[in-house]
């Protein structure tokens, strides 16, 4: 028995018979054995995309195969029903509409007070002081150079695009050999040739390969796919093609398809990586989504998609493996949301939240080891777009879309058809008002916030990334 063994078992043996809970062993074990962590974000993927939640058009074979290791959410929600705006709310772990940048919906170019400020403590930068190696490979999309980036925030290596989409042939977020291509290698752009999902792949699969199990890593694999636009991995004849970055006239749902296998595809690789370097049972690996669907995802049961802040629109896949520490094949309906990620991992690696920056999510890691039981929780939602609002308590939920009102059990009616604001006005009353407390305490949206939405409608398909719609 190692010396840090022998210390350990006396510091235990003289506890209290209280402090011999699962939670004070885990903490005494923990000091040792900080976890690495892989994160994996996808764009756009809605609800029902994989196999494991419904998905019967492709199959997403090492997605599911990591849902059946670990623990997969039956009730995960995105901070937003768009892309930037949610991972500012997974970067810091608060309500993106604490910051300006967090305002916009999303981001749409370069700026010079839009983006997160460097000073900001991030999840990276918190993992980062309790001892961790970091690295960002793929989309960043919280504010551009020289005034942000992922290197000011926390992370040590960053290979990957700092706005949107890009095309995932020629790398550039637009058309015409006048157009950049938006791909760097930390700070200085880079040329590369392949297709984008499986270039991430490659970098994430190299990264795990050099670590010496001396110093944990916090890796995020943050993907563009299944993104527009439209093109799969063997697609590089309509990226020559195409005539514009947001391929209004492309798509359909087997390119849809080989986008999200080949997603599935590069991720195996991963997790591939992981296993062959023996890291696998020692690593907490997160898979989910940035927000809700696009016109071409599954997001069965649920109506709407991204932009919209039905169910649809902010509802996403979610998947947890931790062999070490949590059962394999189980699932679990605790409502949880993006930024609750930042607390929860802070909490398996030893680290803590920056009190001067507490976090709104909630460290979800006593249910995932079966220590507590499911929480109810109440989250909020807000977006300029057709002034949508939305607020999910307990099996409630508060809507207002297009100027009406709405009140849902969604544990029933996850479709959000029968409006129970009648039949329950004090349910109603309450959960309005609690909105507008709510409300009260964010960032104002003023007119120069950025939005999808165009003349009052939204508008998920159709917009520019200049920020013009």
């Amino acid at each position: 028995m190692s010396k840090t063994d022998q210390k350990r078992r006396a510091v235990i043996k003289g506890l209290p018979a209280l402090a011999l809970a699962p939670q004070a062993l885990f903490a005494a074990d923990r000091k040792d054995r900080q976890p690495n962590i892989v994160f994996i974000l996808a764009d756009d993927l809605g609800y029902a995309d994989l196999g494991v939640y419904g998905n019967t058009d492709f199959t997403t074979p090492n997605l599911d195969r990591l849902a059946a290791q670990g623990v997969r959410f039956t009730q995960a929600y995105a901070n937003s029903a768009v892309c930037s705006a949610t991972r500012f709310g997974l970067i810091t772990g608060r309500y993106q509409y604490r910051l300006r940048g967090g305002l916009a919906e999303p981001i749409a170019g370069a700026s010079k007070t839009i983006g997160l400020p460097p000073q900001h403590p991030t999840l990276p930068s918190l993992l980062k002081k309790a001892g961790y190696r970091t690295a960002l490979f793929g989309k960043w999309h919280l504010g551009y150079l020289p005034v942000f980036g992922p290197l000011k925030s926390g992370y040590d290596v960053f290979f990957g695009n700092y706005g949107g989409a890009i095309d995932y042939f020629t790398h550039k977020p637009g058309v015409g050999p006048e157009v950049p291509e938006d791909l760097y290698e930390g700070e200085v752009p880079v040329h590369k040739v392949g297709y984008y999902t499986d270039l991430l792949a490659e970098r994430a699969t190299e990264y795990i390969g050099q670590q010496d199990g001396k110093q944990p890593f916090f890796l995020s694999l943050h993907f563009t796919a299944p993104h527009w636009p439209w093109e799969g991995p063997g697609d590089e004849a309509v990226s020559r093609d195409i005539g514009n970055i947001f391929h209004y006239d492309g798509g359909d749902l087997v390119t849809y398809g080989k986008m999200v296998t080949g997603l599935d595809t590069a991720i195996g690789r991963v997790l591939d990586a992981l296993r062959h370097k023996g890291l696998a049972d020692d690593t907490i690996v997160i898979f989910t989504s940035d927000n809700g669907g696009e016109r071409f995802s599954k997001t069965w049961p649920f109506s709407g998609q991204k932009t919209e802040l039905l169910e649809g629109g902010i509802r996403v896949p979610a998947i947890v493996r931790w062999p070490r520490r949590l059962g394999a094949g189980t699932t679990t309906d605790q409502v949880a949301i993006s930024m609750d990620w930042l607390p929860t991992l802070l909490a398996a690696a030893g680290g803590a939240p920056d009190p001067a920056y507490p976090p709104d999510g909630q460290d979800l890691l006593p249910v995932l080891t079966g220590q507590r039981a499911p929480v109810e929780r109440t989250l909020f939602w807000r977006y300029k777009a057709n002034a949508q609002r939305a607020v999910r308590s307990g099996n409630w939920k508060y809507l207002r879309l297009n100027g009406n009102d709405f009140l849902f059990d969604v544990s029933v009616d996850q479709r959000e058809r029968a409006n129970l604001a009648q039949r329950h006005p004090d349910v109603f009353d309450k959960l309005k008002g609690e909105w507008e407390s709510w409300n009260a305490s964010m960032l104002p949206i003023t007119p120069d916030v950025r939005t999808h939405g165009v003349n009052g409608k939204v508008q998920a398909d159709h917009y520019h990334a200049d920020g013009t719609d």
